[in-house]
């Protein structure tokens, strides 16, 4: 059988990254949520659109009309010179918002939004398939219509580096959100969960459990075994879904799904940082330790996928409340990373990988480095915020701490709260 144009084209592993990053757009004065994504998102007529080609970087939305997403417009070779591209698209954006009394403010949730009073679908272009979501799941809630995610999506060429990429990804994926956790407010709480978007996003389709399972997917060595799985979600769906509506792969909502059509992995657990450097510096530490545990420099891949995607998404769940501070014991999972044997802390296990695989040839690596080393100094994101606004916090002093926020993503700052953790 000849190849199609597809897979002869296809890009090996990390050859290519696609980088998206959802912002929100909030009212500038009271940064309340603004369902007004389509101020920004129209095309050189003024038309609503839902897809803003700019160059290097194009705009979007999906599903929730107060959210912007940015993503570089095809796969970019290399992360380098990405940090630029981001931020320029944060400047305008918010140029094109500020008429209208608004601006983008960051992380992976807003923090006092009420969903079921405040959510408002994008009614433009694919609003049958977020009608469609919306009827079966029902998407005021928290998992559905508050939460921004950065997604990477990393490519591999056959089934052998599929195989070895899925294992690398679902072996590393737990401890993500150590990194990335920035949501510790729900509608003006804290709720001692420093990521909160995950727990409301393991619950969003609970109606068909199969579409999310236990959001650490299963381990998969070949495309026909995936698409096994896609079509027990298809059937489970079918009753909910009888035009066939959601029939498609990118409705498995797992942490990490396959994107055959693009030839690539999708990850998608991680929250939303405080500004685009900080997105891309996240990124490049979990790309330096994929290439590690892809090319088995200290690994047997065989052995990560036999670990039971019980015992991560235990992990996992463990780290969405708990961030860096989570104590891993594991020592199969420890030796795995190549890191002993001994119990060490998130935050520590991200400190030993960064020193060991960050790449530090890129011409962006120092500005990588200097948002990790927040990240190693004062904890993750949701740490930070937490320091900063307190625990029981007024409405103003919660305020105050965004609207810096708000500013850190213009600027395209670090956030930090000024304290070790």
């Amino acid at each position: 059988m000849q190849p199609s144009p597809a897979e002869r084209n296809a890009l090996a592993l990390f050859e290519g990254f696609g980088v998206e990053i959802e912002e929100m757009v909030v009212d500038a004065s009271s940064l309340d949520v603004r369902p007004s994504a389509d101020v920004a998102l129209r095309d050189e007529a003024g038309g609503v659109v839902s897809d803003v080609p700019r160059g290097v970087v194009a705009w979007c939305n999906e599903l929730s009309a107060h959210v912007i997403e940015m993503k570089n417009d095809g796969p970019a070779p290399a992360l380098d010179g990405l940090v630029s591209e981001f931020q320029r698209s944060v400047r305008d954006i918010n140029a094109r918002l500020e008429p209208a009394g608004l601006r983008l403010m960051p992380t992976g949730m807003h923090p006092w939004m009420d969903p079921m009073r405040e959510a408002v679908l994008w009614q433009h272009e694919y609003s049958e398939v977020y009608s469609a979501f919306d009827r079966i799941f029902d998407c005021r809630g928290h998992g559905w219509s508050n939460l921004q995610s950065v997604q990477i999506n990393l490519p591999f060429a056959d089934d052998e580096e599929f195989a070895r990429l899925h294992a690398a990804i679902r072996f590393l994926l737990p401890i993500l959100p150590g990194l990335s956790a920035s949501t510790p407010f729900v509608e003006g709480r804290a709720t001692g969960i420093l990521d909160n978007r995950m727990l409301f996003y393991r619950g969003n389709c609970a109606r068909v459990p199969s579409v999310t399972g236990r959001v650490v997917p299963e381990e998969w060595r070949t495309r026909t075994a995936y698409e096994g799985m896609l079509r027990g979600i298809h059937t489970d769906l079918a009753p909910h879904d009888p035009d066939g509506v959601l029939q498609h792969e990118w409705v498995n909502a797992r942490g990490a799904i396959a994107r055959f059509d693009r030839g690539a992995i999708e990850i998608r657990i991680l929250d939303t940082q405080e500004c685009p450097a900080a997105d891309i510096a996240v990124l490049a530490a979990i790309i330096g330790v994929l290439r590690r545990l892809t090319e088995g420099a200290r690994t047997d891949l065989d052995a990560l996928g036999r670990f039971e995607t019980g015992a991560l998404a235990a992990l996992l769940e463990s780290v969405e409340r708990h961030g860096d501070l989570t104590v891993v014991r594991s020592a199969a999972y420890l030796d795995g990373l190549g890191l002993g044997r001994e119990p060490l802390r998130v935050g520590e296990i991200w400190q030993e990988l960064v020193a060991r695989d960050l790449d530090r040839t890129a011409a962006d690596a120092d500005v990588w480095r200097t948002h990790l080393q927040v990240i190693a100094d004062e904890g993750c994101l949701a740490r930070r915020i937490l320091r900063a606004a307190g625990s029981d916090p007024s409405r103003e002093r919660l305020g105050g701490v965004y609207r810096d926020l708000c500013e850190a993503l213009a600027m395209g700052l670090a956030f930090q709260s000024g304290t070790g953790s």
